[in-house]
């Protein structure tokens, strides 16, 4: 199986040894929270920009729908699961996929010993005063934002204007919290062009979780898988359509893709 400097012509973090597995067509890094955390630390400040991606269910769906969004996902160069129930549904096809959930991943990284506190931090996304939050409860001094216009998927002109304002920006690591694909877009757009670097993490509302702006669930809730049933009851309206509407709809998939014996 290919090792991640074959798959991106990058130098492979010496801790990001594990395989690949493929599930619903996407291929996963069976990293753990630790061995995430030291592959992106070991990638030098200036080394040309590369992203990682972490897919949830609501990804999942999107991907096996669009070939576009499918591709910005696999152009990453960590592809992480995102989902403890993508976890479980993996294992009926035989598959082992370890999950390291985007909001524990971005909060360990910015607090992590060895992540230099003056080290550049860029956010894009976030409302307003985001940066300063996750300054404070980071103990971060060099935190800098900036917030593109909505719609971004569908306003080409916006997209590359965004662009080159993260460009603009050198950052360790570039946190792109605009939501999916809008944050895929950006992250591959980056790394075609080859001019950005540091690293970019695709992670939604992490950081909103990390300095309080959202409830996150109770331990015993994702222990037991449903840290999904404690969002839709803080926030039903927003996500009641994706959680009890659209979001069923993988076990359909997962039961058409499930593997056959001969």
């Amino acid at each position: 199986m290919p090792s991640l400097a074959e798959r991106t012509n990058l130098p492979t973090p010496p801790a990001a040894t594990a395989d690949r597995a493929t599930f619903l067509g996407l291929p996963f890094d069976r990293l753990s929270l630790d061995q995430t955390l030291d592959a992106l630390l070991a990638v030098p400040a200036q080394e040309r920009f590369r992203y990682l991606v972490t897919p949830n269910v609501d990804h999942m769906l999107r991907i096996t729908r669009s070939a576009e969004v499918a591709g910005l996902c696999r152009e990453g160069w960590l592809c992480i699961n995102d989902s403890r129930v993508l976890t479980l549904l993996a294992r009926t096809h035989g598959v082992d996929l370890p999950a390291v959930p985007g909001s524990d991943l971005v909060a360990a990284l910015l607090r992590h010993p060895a992540l230099d506190r003056a080290a550049p931090i860029l956010i894009v996304g976030g409302g307003d005063g985001l940066g300063d939050a996750v300054c404070d409860e980071c103990g971060l001094t060099n935190v800098a934002q900036i917030q593109p216009p909505m719609g971004l998927r569908h306003d080409p002109s916006a997209l590359a204007a965004t662009v080159e304002a993260i460009e603009a920006r050198p950052a360790r690591f570039i946190v792109l919290a605009v939501g999916s694909p809008q944050q895929e877009m950006l992250a591959a757009a980056l790394a075609r062009r080859g001019q950005a670097t540091g690293i970019g993490l695709c992670i939604g509302a992490g950081l909103e979780f990390l300095v309080g702006d959202r409830l996150r669930a109770p331990a015993i809730f994702r222990a037991a898988h449903l840290e999904w049933l404690f969002r839709l009851a803080c926030e039903p309206r927003r996500l009641a359509r994706r959680y009890l509407v659209d979001g069923p709809r993988i076990f359909r998939i997962v039961w058409e893709q499930r593997p056959r014996s001969r």
